[in-house]
Order: structure tokens, then sequence, then C-alpha cells
């Protein structure tokens, strides 16, 4: 990992297809599920206690992701976004950090803008080409399969390593 990595003071994630593995379930009633790996959580939560704030900027609007994100403690979730980097200079703003001290993870088109934005930009593995194209670093496993704890892994190492150094 370079050594941006440990500068970084704000991941962003996307939710499908990155916090999820991008399917979407309905129920009989029409409600949407998602599943969110456990291990992604753990990551986060580790991350967070480390002192890196973590986001969430979606594209679509879930009652689930809104449950998940209350769960993991991510007070800063944006959903219904159709600007994600303008979202991303709003959240900056907010938190008085500037955009090269953000990550992000993406996976589809969507997030590109947002990519280029952002210090460190990580795709999954099973992420879209031109997300991959556009990512400084693709994570070895797919979305909503481990690939948030293994960027939090990652960021977390670097940020050993530079209090180390």
């Amino acid at each position: 990992m370079s050594t941006g990595a440990a500068r970084i003071r704000v991941l962003v994630l996307d939710v499908d297809g990155v916090l999820t593995d991008g399917r979407l379930y309905y129920g009989a009633r029409g409600e949407a599920l998602k599943v969110f790996h456990v291990r992604d959580g753990a990551g986060l939560k580790q991350l967070a206690a480390a002192g890196v704030t973590v986001a969430v900027i979606s594209g679509r609007r879930s009652v689930m992701t809104r449950a998940r994100c209350r769960e993991l403690g991510i007070r800063h979730v944006m959903q219904g976004v159709t600007d994600k980097a303008a979202a991303l200079r709003r959240l900056c703003s907010r938190l008085r950090v500037t955009p090269a001290e953000c990550a992000c993870i993406g996976d589809d088109t969507p997030d590109i803008p947002l990519m280029r934005l952002a210090g460190l930009a990580f795709a999954v593995a099973d992420a879209h080409e031109q997300a991959r194209q556009a990512a400084h670093r693709v994570t070895t496993q797919p979305g909503g399969l481990g690939a948030v704890r293994e960027v939090c892994d990652q960021l977390l190492a670097a940020r050993h390593g530079a209090e180390t150094a």
C-alpha cells in the first residue's frame, strides 16, 4: 500500500455492489432485501475505532442501508445521490478534510466521478471494467464478500506503519 493510504481520514462507501454483492432481492410485498457481510462490518468498526470516519454515498435509497449503517455507527449516510462527487465535496466541507484525505470504494460507472476526486480510490474485484480502470487499487475480493474488509485492513496497516515510522 502506498504511503498515501496513511493520510486517509475518511472512507466513503457505495452500497450496492460494494457493501452488498449488488443483487436485490424482492419479497412478495415488494420490499427489497440486501445482504451485508459481517466481516466487512467488523473491518469498518475497527477503522472507525482507529479514527477514520466512515461515510456512505449511495445512488439508491434503502431502509436496510440505513439500518445497517446505524448498527455500524456510520453517521454520514447520503442516499438517493445522483452526483456523488458533489456529495463528497459537501461531506469534506462538513468534516473539514480535503478530497485527497478521502478514500472511496466503488463498483460501477456512477462511482467514477467520486473515484476520480478521492485521494485513494478502490474498485471491488468484480467491478465494472471502467470503474476498475478509474481505481488506484482493485481488491481481490468481490463486493459484498469481503472487499470492504480488505480495504479496511489495508488502511489500518498503512496507519499502523505511519505510527511506527
